[in-house]
């Protein structure tokens, strides 16, 4: 009779014991996680957590070195990557006041900036791509030759922009303005989607060559064409969200998830004001950021 009840408590002790490693070692894992992605949900359950964390082990040793970084009074994000041998680095959508900030990022990390992508010619803020170019020698800029700005690398559908053992892949997706573009990992887990989709969102159509016809079909065949785990990350956000991905603003944009047609009166009838920095920001961008600065 005591020998069951020893082995009962035994038992019970063992399971308890192993509970326990499981729990902590998940806590380690989620947290772990959520420094590397921030904005991106956690189940509490240990055994699908312990298969996420290896996921996200994996990623950490293969994928590139990545930052996503903010500027509030645009609310606009930045992004840099980086292949973690080579050191070569790629920045998306630098912002003029956050010049010194990146390039103190870029410096501490040993890194070297090759490529300065901008996703558009932005309305509501001056980027730092011309000023940033004569702080870092042989930088090169970018953006899409259809933006009617200038820079170094006039990008088009199927272009490639290398870092490293790594590259970003064109697509066009205009509508937004003409020269808008989303840039997508070699993997495609990753797509910088500039303006044409934002989390639970879109930019707005009502200047720039903007035409909601064509950031509908934009959407559609080019980005929401991506595999459903692809994450999304936007050139802005005003809500504090960090990130999405393919299979979320497939369910749940509540603009994109509509007809053609019910997109493009949504579009149409937004009113909403200009940018406060549109005058300045435009003809200071056509020109790589360099108009009267």
């Amino acid at each position: 009779m005591c020998s069951v009840i020893t082995l009962s408590r035994v038992t019970a002790v063992h399971r308890a014991l192993a509970l326990r490693a499981t729990t902590e070692g998940w806590s380690c894992a989620a947290t772990e996680a959520r420094r590397h992605w921030p904005g991106v949900g956690y189940s509490c359950d240990p055994l699908r957590a312990q298969r996420r964390s290896y996921c996200s082990r994996m990623a950490q040793k293969t994928g590139p070195l990545f930052r996503q970084l903010f500027e509030h009074e645009s609310s606009t994000y930045t992004y840099l990557l980086a292949d973690k041998d080579t050191k070569e680095a790629v920045l998306i959508d630098p912002v003029l006041e956050t010049l010194d900030r990146d390039l103190k990022l870029v410096h501490e990390l040993g890194l070297n900036l090759k490529v300065a992508v901008n996703t558009h010619c932005h309305a509501d803020h001056i980027t730092s791509t011309g000023l940033m170019k004569k702080r870092l020698v042989g930088l090169k800029s970018a953006i899409s030759k259809f933006s009617g700005a200038s820079a170094d690398i006039l990008l088009l559908e199927g272009d490639k922009i290398s870092f490293g053992k790594h590259h970003l892949s064109v697509r066009e997706t205009p509508g937004h303005t003409d020269g808008c573009v989303t840039l997508v990992t070699e993997d495609q887990s990753m797509a910088f989607t500039g303006d044409a989709l934002l989390i639970r969102g879109c930019g707005r159509t009502d200047f720039q060559q903007g035409c909601p016809k064509k950031l509908y079909q934009s959407v559609h065949q080019k980005i929401f064409t991506l595999p459903e785990h692809c994450l999304i990350y936007p050139a802005h956000d005003y809500l504090g969200q960090t990130v999405s991905s393919v299979a979320e603003e497939r369910q749940f944009n509540p603009r994109l998830t509509k007809s053609q047609d019910e997109f493009v009166d949504i579009m149409n009838n937004l009113n909403l004001p200009k940018p406060k920095k549109i005058d300045i920001s435009v003809p200071a961008n056509l020109v790589c950021g360099v108009h009267q600065v």
